[in-house]
């Protein structure tokens, strides 16, 4: 199983854009450093082929963030959709079975999340952990469907809907995972601050505590 982790370089006005007025771009920045590394920690343990798929920044500075541990991959031009499908096509014309892809900006999601997802994908081509604003926050599959990723109305509430209805379409049946909450907007951010851990500093903003774990810069828990 391959797991491929989407995120963005934290440069200062180019992530978080939507926290940006709450935050201020470095703030938003800061945050998307400290979900990215959360993400990762979380994560860890699972038994899978890890690639870190960014955008912006180079891959020294991704591996200066986050060490050398990881394999690292540009996303490459286009929307959502086609990024997506330029990493899952990758990924399975070199010879994998199931690949699950995550974002970095769902705090809640675990690693029984991906390995459920595995399990799942025994059983349903395409399985999706459905985020609570309309769109997903993992999609797994066992083979390569470009067709799912093709006029799907990217940053709308209707993503994860069409991408159901396109998959119905396509004769794949779809496996859920439960759903989870994503930190995109201003009105996210208490939800953010929940699942941290209270009282060991104001995670992704500036100045937070990092420390050095196992060759890549984590914020500490």
């Amino acid at each position: 199983m391959k797991l491929l982790v989407f995120t963005r370089y934290p440069e200062a006005g180019a992530v978080k854009t939507r926290l940006a007025g709450a935050l201020g771009d470095a703030g938003a920045a800061d945050l998307h450093r400290a979900m990215t590394e959360h993400t990762l920690r979380r994560l860890r343990r699972l038994q899978a082929r890890t690639e870190v798929w960014f955008c912006g920044g180079t891959e020294g500075a991704m591996r200066a963030w986050l060490g050398d541990e990881l394999n690292y991959r540009v996303q490459g031009p286009g929307d959502l959709g086609e990024r997506l499908c330029a990493a899952l096509r990758y990924s399975f014309e070199r010879g994998e079975d199931k690949v699950v892809v995550v974002g970095a900006d769902c705090p809640d999601l675990r690693a029984d999340h991906v390995e459920e997802a595995v399990q799942l994908l025994d059983h349903h081509p395409v399985v999706l952990g459905p985020a609570a604003d309309g769109g997903y926050y993992l999609l797994a599959l066992r083979a390569f469907h470009g067709d799912l990723f093709r006029s799907i109305p990217w940053g709308t509430d209707r993503v994860r809907i069409e991408t159901s209805l396109r998959a119905e379409g396509l004769g794949l049946e779809v496996g859920y995972l439960e759903e989870l909450s994503d930190v995109d907007h201003p009105e996210d951010l208490p939800h953010w601050h929940r699942v941290v851990a209270p009282g060991r500093g104001s995670c992704g903003s500036p100045g937070s505590p990092v420390a050095r774990r196992g060759g890549r810069r984590f914020a500490r828990e």
